[in-house]
């Protein structure tokens, strides 16, 4: 799998997709690099699992290939969603308006890879992502992990 902290990309090898036989989940997760970034600015667990049932009903900008810009905390940040077959959702990025208006080209095209890379990750390569850190879940469906 890919993982970008700030704009560095580092690898890990992907899996087979995330399923629960024949449960489909809605699960949301948020990387370490993200967790700390919305930490900064005081986005919390549940602010981020109201906004993916925003992104679920297309309140969001589709980048295309998995990738989705949200706006988060009063229109002040971006985040940055990478989506795993509709059923995955996992915050990669968050930037500052201020900051900057946009992700360029060149970002898109490694998110849209990385989101093919989650779409291929199997349960227990989820599992281990999060009993290293890499990732958190947040939210699962209607419940939200706070």
């Amino acid at each position: 799998m890919f993982g970008l902290s700030g704009k560095e990309l580092h690898t890990v090898g992907p899996g087979a997709t995330i399923s629960h036989g024949d449960n489909v989940t809605e699960r949301t997760f948020k990387t370490a690099w993200f967790a700390k970034a919305a930490r900064k600015v005081h986005i919390t667990d549940k602010e981020l699992c109201e906004a993916i049932k925003e992104v679920m009903f297309g309140q969001a900008d589709d980048l295309g290939g998995g990738v989705f810009k949200k706006r988060l905390n009063n229109n002040m940040h971006r985040s940055i969603i990478l989506a795993k077959g509709g059923r995955c959702w996992i915050y990669q990025y968050l930037f500052s308006k201020s900051d900057r208006e946009n992700i360029d080209d060149d970002e898109l095209v490694e998110f849209r890879k990385l989101a093919k890379v989650y779409g291929k990750l199997t349960t227990d390569k989820v599992r281990e992502l999060m009993d290293d850190g890499e990732l958190t879940e947040i939210c699962n469906g209607s419940k939200t992990k706070v």
